[in-house]
Formats: structure tokens, sequence, C-alpha cells
């Protein structure tokens, strides 16, 4: 069956309500297209938030500190992949925030956030992983979190941002259950030295991309290739996400607890039982996989399955494993980039029978931005885990950002983006969805695994290590000064 491009959008919007019943939203009326107006024009009003929403940015320790070696730090999976020349730079330096994080600190002051999020180098602070601390690598985060706090900032923390160290990986790495071990002594010393200060803390951030990305597909360090060992990864994530949330709880930290997940909302491609099924599939293996065990107790039935179909060997779920990992967390982290249109292909992306359609020129003006999935799948998480208190956590656009003659970066594009965005967030909220904060991924120009990518409100020339602050940045601190966003 072949739709028109307007027909197969409603069609795939409609879908993806996943017959809640809940009428079309607003805010994807307003995307629809006009005669002679872009759909990326819409909507242009002003956008309106509570003034107890948290605004802010983010970054990872990896993508932005550099100084990979100073002050007694050990090497993580992350120098062993960019060492041996995967990928076209190394973060051996990056931005330098680890020896200019107090000038860092003043710009994000100048930005007006409310929260800053970062993640912790674990071999700043376990040179090995576990064994001796690190006393400079507790010094240097004690005197951020300290600083922040003087500056009107919420330090938000990241325990885990994909940086294991490479001691522990050679003792096989997230697929060890013995990791569940050194996570909570790491954790627990991180909210003993800095709990007090912390407002947020989030245990892992993606840790789909940890798991799969690193074990399975190869794609990112440690840059294994076998699934069962993924699979074994994300069991133990699980685990040791249970056991930190376990440990916060007993030694009664100040803050809030939760954890960071890489979500985006696949649509089917059409009408049939065979697509459907297909993008479904792709929903419950990336978010179902870790959202499921610790809302629900247990992995997607459909995806168990489809695995064990397959040959996989899927982790057995013990009682004790699903009290573990149903530890109450305070708020759902959500990073949302994406969402993709599957069809059904039993020769495409094995394990799950599913190709992905490129999206049609018709949807928005460009067409990966799609701000209606963000509300769609906000929606989503609202109702399948029981109304939880979520924060966007990361957010963001890349682009060919440059300084023009007049020493401005004039990123327009990245307005739009995290405006249309914005308004998405603006809707869900009218509908009910517990959002209770938006970051912006990223406020540097940062090390984007692999390469130097321009993410950030501020631009760094990556040469001489110069910062400036981007239209985007002063739109963003104007706004979030109000809490009122409108389009320039």
């Amino acid at each position: 069956m072949i739709l028109s491009p307007n027909s197969r959008r409603e069609f795939l919007i409609k879908s993806a309500l996943l017959a809640s019943g809940a009428a079309l939203p607003a805010f994807v009326r307003a995307a629809e297209p006009k005669p002679g107006k872009s759909p990326s024009a819409e909507p242009t009003g002003e956008l309106v938030f509570p003034d107890d929403f948290l605004f802010g940015v983010a970054s990872a320790a990896y993508q932005i500190e550099g100084a990979w070696n100073a002050d007694g730090k050990g090497e993580s999976i992350w120098d062993r992949w960019s060492h041996e020349g995967k990928g076209e730079v190394t973060g051996d330096v990056v931005t330098d925030h680890y020896h200019r994080y107090r000038d860092d600190i003043g710009l994000l002051q100048n930005l007006g956030v409310k929260v800053y999020r970062f993640s912790i180098a674990w071999t700043r602070i376990f040179p090995s992983g576990k064994g001796p601390v690190n006393p400079a690598g507790v010094a240097f985060y004690q005197d951020l979190v300290r600083r922040l706090k003087t500056a009107g900032i919420r330090p938000a923390v990241t325990i885990y941002h994909w940086d294991l160290p490479q001691a522990l990986e050679d003792e096989g790495g997230w697929a060890n259950p013995a990791m569940a071990d050194h996570f909570e002594a790491y954790a627990r010393l991180l909210f003993r030295e800095l709990g007090g200060e912390v407002s947020h803390w989030i245990t892992f951030n993606e840790p789909w991309v940890t798991a799969f990305c690193g074990y399975w597909l190869g794609s990112m360090a440690p840059g294994k290739k076998d699934f069962n060992t993924a699979l074994a990864a994300i069991h133990t994530i699980l685990r040791s996400h249970g056991r930190a949330v376990q440990a916060f709880r007993e030694m009664k930290c100040p803050g809030k607890i939760g954890i960071t997940l890489d979500l985006f909302l696949g649509l089917p491609a059409s009408q049939s039982p065979d697509d459907q099924r297909a993008a479904e599939m792709i929903n419950q293996s990336h978010h179902g996989w870790f959202a499921d065990p610790i809302f629900k107790g247990a992995y997607p039935e459909m995806v168990v399955a489809q695995y064990r179909k397959n040959g996989y060997a899927v982790p057995e779920m013990t009682a004790a494993d699903r009290a573990l990992i149903q530890q109450r967390i305070d708020f759902l982290g959500l990073n949302y980039y994406n969402t993709d249109t599957w069809r059904y292909d039993p020769k495409g992306w094995a394990p799950y029978d599913a190709t992905k359609v490129e999206p049609e020129e018709t949807l928005l003006l460009n067409p990966d931005w799609r701000p209606d999935g963000l509300l769609l799948l906000l929606k989503r998480l609202h109702r399948d885990y029981a109304g939880i208190d979520i924060i966007i956590t990361e957010n963001g656009l890349e682009s060919e950002d440059f300084v023009n003659h007049r020493g401005k970066i004039n990123d327009h594009a990245r307005i739009e983006y995290i405006y249309q965005h914005l308004a998405a967030c603006r809707e869900a909220m009218n509908s009910g969805v517990n959002l209770r904060g938006y970051i912006v991924w990223s406020f540097l120009d940062d090390y984007e695994w692999g390469k130097f990518g321009r993410m950030g409100l501020v631009h760094v020339n990556f040469k001489t290590l110069q910062r400036t602050v981007k239209k985007s940045g002063y739109w963003y601190r104007d706004s979030i000064a109000r809490h009122r966003f409108t389009l320039p």
C-alpha cells in the first residue's frame, strides 16, 4: 500500500500512539504542512515554562576534560581506543577543561543555566577502577562542585559516561558480574565525597551504547563484537545501577537519583502487521530492554522470544536480580535526538528483522528533526512507566558552525531546533507528562567519539582553545532568564 506523504505522516504519528486512545496532539497538528509555509516554522508562539523547571547544559568527562594522564589519572577504554587510531582525533586535550574549569564555570554562570550535567572520570578516582583512591582526582571534582554551587548552579553528576577503566575491561569489562561490586564501591566513594553538594545523580548514561555499540557492533570502545557478551553486559549494568541506588538510599544522601537512557521512537512504515511488529521490536529492544527491568522487573517478552529464537543467551532475571534492579528511582533521564521509521525485512538488521526507512523530505524542512517524535515518546514513557518524573538530559544539534568576520557564530538552525523541541516539551506537559527539566547537549564543542564535534552553545577553537559563546547561547540565556522562549 502506498500512501501520500501527508497521509503517510498522519498514519505514522497515529500509529505511534499505540492505541492509547489519545487525541492527535495540537503540536503535531501544527506541524502539518500549510500552503506557502515550511512546516519547520511551526509553532512560532511564546513558550512559557514553570519557574521551577530546570534548564541546563551538559558535558561528559572524556569529551571535554583532556589531561588524559595528568595527576595520577589511569587509562580508560577510550584512551586506549583513541590511541590505537580508531577515530580522527583523540581526547587527550580536547577543550582542556581539566585545567580551565574555573573559567568555564564563569561561562556557565554567564549562560544563566540552573543545572550543569557533567560526568566523573572513573580513572581519576580509581586509576585502576578499584584499589587505592587518587586524592588529586577527588579534589578536582570537589572543587568543581563547590564552585558550581557558589555560582548558583546545581551540579548533576553522571557516575558513568562510557569511560570504563581499561584495567577493569581487561578483567572482562561489563560482561563480568564482578563489575557490580566495583561500581558500587566507586559510587559509594562519590556519594561520600560529593553527595552533600550534588542535586541530581545519574548512575549510567545510555547503557544501550555501552553494551551494544561497545560489545556487539564494535563501533565504540572497547570494540568487541559478540551479541551474547552485550546481553551479559546489559544485565551487569542493570545490577550495578541497582547497587548504586541501593547504596544511595542506605547512605541517606540528599538530592535525587535516576538513570539516563537514549530513547527514540520507532514508527511503522505501513499498516501491515509485519511493519507494526518490526517497529515495536525496535522500541522494545532499545528502551524496553533497559526501562522495563527497572520499572516492571522483567525484560520485554517479545524481545526475549526473538533473542531466544535466534539462539542467544538471554540472562536469567532471578528474584534477587529483580528486587535489586527495581530499586526506586526519582527520575528518568531521556536523551532524545531522533525518531525513525522501520519496515519488516528478514534480511535487515539482525536479530530484529527490520530495516530503517529514510525519512521523507516532506516531514520537516530538515527530515532529521522530529520534535513530534519527542512528544509521542514522552507520552508513551508517561503511560508505560507510571507517570515517572522525566528530565531531558540531552537534546541538541550538530552543525557546521564557524566564526564570521565579526567574531560571531550565528547558529540559527540550533536555535530553531531547540525551540521546536521545547514546543514538544511544553505540549507534553500540557497533556500531563511529568517533565521536570531540559538540558541542552552540549555546553562546549567537544570530542564526539572519534572526531571534534560542534554541538555546543559555546564554540571552541580546538587549536587555540579559545571559547566564544554562539548566538544560540545568548538566546538560551535570555530565554531561560524569563522561562519564556520565542524564535528571534
